[in-house]
């Protein structure tokens, strides 16, 4: 019917009309004019369309508001914003910053294109990256998302481990074993998920040195980012910069506890302009010509987020993220059968290892989280999804009273399906 109404009458005369002029004019000025266009570019809005009217020279044309397509990629200047401008939008007021341009945030960034969230970040980046033969390391425990569009791509992936003896720190000995001539980047995630990690200044220089001999980009996922509530401070990879090329993704769903907003960016952390001669940045600009942009009010509520969040929301929330992780600790460790070998200081997770000889009837992780699943109604995930099997992934970010209840009744299962102690 679509095609009938285009074809057929006054409108489909319009519509030709305006269908030729659609490659080579602008939008019209006058709202009977714009009808007609929109109805010629997009088709009917109703089945029994009518003849659309046609303006008047003469009379009086009331303008239309018209609106750029933002681009996805701003260039940082030259002034001491370590960041640059976002992209204008109609509802945001005059200064308009990306989202990572706080000092504390990113330090003389000197590239950030805004994505539609973190996990588009990733996609962008593993796309970029895919070239025949080529491979990226990523962690073990991981975020599996990396894995998939990896895979997508046709780009090998190797996995580097995290050692939970050592507060979940890169093993760069593996890194080293692991990396050759094809590898092209390595992926940290610090804040850790799905470990509750938090890196050092010093660690992140022993990584920041080894992808230097490496020669290789730093992936550092840092959607996580000042998510902290230990006693180690959040430091940005790309402080190091200097010493070798750094691209930062992040978001502002963790951070401003705005999950679902699908707001992200890629910055890049390249003063000594590898990855910008390697022409990694204007790969990054090209797919994103071809890929989707955050929408555009959430860019135009970013700089009010911005201006208008005081630090008291962020000590509030990491408060609460402090005394939930307080809670999980405690109350796994009161579970024979689990064993949590680092205590969460940062994201909203934790890894703990299940020890399934204490357990009757549990052939492993997976059996585990569905068996409580379905007799105890809490769900966690198995950490066979992550890398490591006969492991647990556990959020505590949760309502305290729904956290302990949770915990309670994990312990519960785990006393219901235990094995029978030998008496001496």
């Amino acid at each position: 019917w679509r095609r009938a109404g285009r074809r057929n009458g006054a409108l489909g005369r319009q519509t030709r009309r305006w269908r030729r002029l659609a490659g080579r004019a602008s939008a019209p000025s006058c709202a009977a004019c714009m009808t007609a266009w929109t109805r010629a570019t997009r088709g009917p809005s109703h089945r029994s369309a009518t003849a659309t009217p046609r303006c008047s020279r003469a009379s009086a044309r009331r303008p239309l508001p018209r609106k750029p397509s933002p681009p996805p990629f701003c260039r940082a200047s030259t002034a001491a914003t370590p960041l640059p401008p976002a992209w204008p939008t109609r509802a945001a007021p005059s200064p308009r910053t990306c989202p990572a341009s706080s000092p504390t945030s990113w330090p003389q960034a000197t590239s950030c294109v805004l994505t539609a969230g973190c996990n588009h970040a990733i996609e962008i980046m593993m796309a970029v990256l895919a070239s025949p033969g080529a491979n990226v390391l990523l962690p073990r425990p991981g975020y599996p998302t990396y894995e998939a569009r990896a895979a997508l791509c046709g780009l090998e992936f190797r996995h580097f481990d995290l050692v939970p003896e050592k507060g979940w720190e890169v093993d760069l000995d593996g890194v080293e074993a692991l990396a050759d001539e094809n590898t092209v980047a390595m992926v940290i995630v610090n804040p850790n998920n799905p470990c509750g990690s938090v890196y050092s200044y010093d660690h992140l220089a022993k990584i920041a040195e080894t992808a230097r001999k490496l020669g290789v980009l730093v992936i550092s996922d840092e959607v996580y980012g000042h998510c902290v509530f230990g006693s180690k401070p959040f430091v940005p990879m790309g402080v190091f910069g200097e010493t070798a090329p750094v691209v930062t993704l992040g978001g502002i769903s963790k951070r401003w506890m705005v999950p679902g907003w699908r707001l992200g960016w890629i910055a890049a952390s390249d003063p000594k302009g590898v990855i910008r001669d390697k022409k990694v940045i204007q790969s990054i600009i090209s797919y994103c010509g071809i890929s989707v942009d955050p929408v555009t009010f959430v860019q135009g509520a970013i700089p009010q987020i911005i201006a208008n969040t005081d630090e008291a929301f962020f000590e509030n929330a990491m408060n609460v993220m402090r005394e939930a992780a307080e809670i999980c600790y405690q109350k796994l460790n009161d579970i024979d059968c689990i064993t949590c070998p680092h205590k969460p200081e940062g994201s909203m997770v934790v890894m703990v290892k299940l020890d399934l000889s204490c357990l009757d009837g549990i052939d492993d992780d997976v059996d585990f989280c569905t068996k409580v699943a379905r007799e105890e109604s809490v769900v966690i995930c198995p950490g066979s999804g992550l890398g490591m099997k006969d492991w647990l992934r556990i959020t505590f970010a949760v309502d305290r009273p729904l956290l302990e209840d949770g915990l309670e009744r994990v312990k519960s299962f785990c006393k219901r399906h235990g094995k029978a102690k030998e008496v001496k």
